[in-house]
């Protein structure tokens, strides 16, 4: 039987396992995922215990993604470029391998929701510098975007995102994002801005192109203020919920060795379990 999980402090919040149980039920699989909970404190002398235990590998969420890179043995392009792993995977030495999969998540979210968009030399205007934006920003760069627009809060941490990948990045001023609508072909918002207890982004769409493409990672609520007020203009508009679930998919098949398929029963076991929970 194969054994995995998502580590985090605190876990109980995670709905990773009800994707990967999901998936470990409907392809009839021999496994287990569970949420572990791991005290940062804690975290190296933990994680090789679940080595020693048999696990296969675990996700990686908050407070860890950083640490997790620190014990690598190994580490992929995204996690070295991201400067953080969400998943971990326990090699039959004992040894670990680092990977991150949002870049991945992000991208195939939007391919499936906006099947006919084209990177290639399009501009993005982002919102946001953290950790998810610097995935994102990645995931575009790989995929042969023309142009990021950066645009965050405190532009001092907006240039250090930028200074850290290599690609076509321009920070903005806080100002001026609105005036950047009118160049944008896909406007993405990374922060937490629209969220359930946080406030809206307050942005103004009039600038931006009728054929923009919109997409905010919050999926709690799926109809983000954003995403109604691009729908209401026209645009087409995609949510976050399956950034989430996307980047579940690869690691599921790191541990599992099936690359499992983000369905419309998956997604609705998620939202079922976002209205339950409000």
């Amino acid at each position: 039987m194969i054994k995995a999980g998502v580590v985090g402090w605190p876990i109980g919040h995670s709905r990773s396992p009800l994707i990967h149980n999901h998936w470990i039920d409907s392809l009839g699989l021999s496994g287990t995922y569970e949420a572990i909970a791991i005290d940062p404190k804690n975290f190296e002398a933990d994680i090789h215990s679940l080595i020693e235990a048999g696990y296969a590998g675990v996700n990686c969420t908050v407070p860890h993604k950083h640490a997790a890179l620190a014990i690598a043995d190994r580490v992929d392009a995204s996690a070295q470029n991201i400067g953080a792993a969400n998943t971990l995977i326990f090699a039959a030495d004992g040894s670990i391998e680092a990977r991150n999969t949002d870049a991945i998540g992000f991208m195939e979210n939007l391919r499936a929701g906006a099947p006919s968009f084209d990177f290639n030399g399009k501009t993005a205007l982002v919102l946001g510098a953290g950790g998810a934006a610097r995935a994102i920003v990645y995931g575009l760069i790989e995929a042969g975007i023309g142009q990021v627009l950066l645009a965050n809060r405190t532009k001092d941490r907006a240039t250090e995102l930028q200074n850290s990948l290599d690609g076509p990045i321009d920070v903005l001023d806080g100002d001026d994002r609105e005036i950047a609508l009118a160049d944008a072909d896909l406007l993405v918002n990374t922060t937490s801005l629209g969220m359930v207890g946080s406030p809206s982004l307050d942005m103004a769409l009039d600038n931006l192109r009728p054929k923009a493409l919109v997409t905010d990672i919050v999926y709690a609520p799926l109809e983000t203020p954003l995403l109604a007020a691009a729908r209401a203009r026209g645009n087409v508009a995609v949510d976050g919920l399956g950034m989430l679930l996307h980047q579940a998919a690869p690691a599921f098949a790191a541990w599992f060795g099936v690359m499992p398929t983000v369905d419309v029963a998956l997604r609705q076991l998620i939202i079922d379990d976002l209205e339950q929970n409000k």
